[in-house]
């Protein structure tokens, strides 16, 4: 009887995928000076999803030093950059619906903050992918590298 009750609960776990998820929270800070308080986020392996919290520590107004968070693989960074200077605030400054962006906040100026949740399952253990501002200019600066193995 204790052996069919193991097996029951087992069963009932493997079928409850929220048994086995888990959310790492990761935060990072922008600021006036068109900087990111770090250059490189570590997602934990054991990870099922992240929430990502960015915070603007400036003052300014968002069209004028607003900041977002962006995650594309890396070799989709600059086109993907690029094309979003052609875009308008109202989008993030993001070109609409683009699969090459895998996670993102929206803008937000000084004195906000905003989050974005996504499932490491957009992500490859090893894969190399690069975070940044795609308000037009910052890019160029304010990048870091996520890791996750």
């Amino acid at each position: 009887m204790k052996l069919l009750s193991s097996l029951l609960v087992l069963a009932a776990l493997a079928m409850a995928p929220s048994a086995y998820a888990r959310t790492c929270a990761l935060s990072i800070d922008s600021n006036d000076r068109m900087q990111f308080s770090t250059a490189t986020l570590t997602v934990p392996r054991d990870c099922t999803q992240v929430e990502l919290t960015l915070r603007h520590t400036g003052t300014r107004p968002v069209a004028v030093m607003g900041h977002n968070w962006v995650l594309t693989r890396t070799a989709d960074f600059t086109p993907v950059a690029q094309a979003g200077m052609r875009a308008k605030l109202e989008d993030n400054y993001l070109p609409k619906n683009d699969a090459r962006v895998i996670a993102a906040t929206p803008m937000i100026g000084g004195g906000q903050t905003t989050r974005v949740r996504f499932a490491t399952s957009k992500l490859t253990r090893g894969g190399d992918y690069t975070f940044f501002c795609s308000f037009p200019g910052h890019w160029g600066v304010m990048k870091g590298k996520l890791v996750f193995n």
